[in-house]
């Protein structure tokens, strides 16, 4: 739910963040529609498992390019926590074993 919230109601910041980044529009709305997409398909997963390990795994790379984007600009630690928090549920999702 967070990922909808951020790129959806808290879309201004993500622009502020992804200029910051020195990344391009394209490529913030191209990561938005990945990230919400994904956001969906983990949700789609309580239904079809089969959705859970790829998206969690896509989601988590998304997370670790978040975090080195961060270190590239010398953000504060407390920037980096929302995208460091969901990348270690992403791993935590994508270990837990599905039928």
């Amino acid at each position: 739910m967070s990922v909808f919230y951020v790129w959806t109601f808290k879309y201004d910041n993500v622009v502020n963040e992804f200029n910051k980044f020195q990344l391009n529009d394209l490529t913030r709305n191209l990561v938005g529609t990945s990230k919400i997409a994904l956001a969906t398909l983990l949700i789609a997963g309580i239904w079809h498992p089969s959705l859970v390990k790829i998206s969690s795994i896509i989601m988590g790379l998304f997370m670790i390019a978040a975090q080195y984007y961060h270190f590239k600009i010398k953000n504060p630690f407390f920037k980096h926590m929302p995208s460091l928090i969901l990348l270690i549920l992403s791993v935590i999702i994508a270990m837990i074993p599905r039928q």
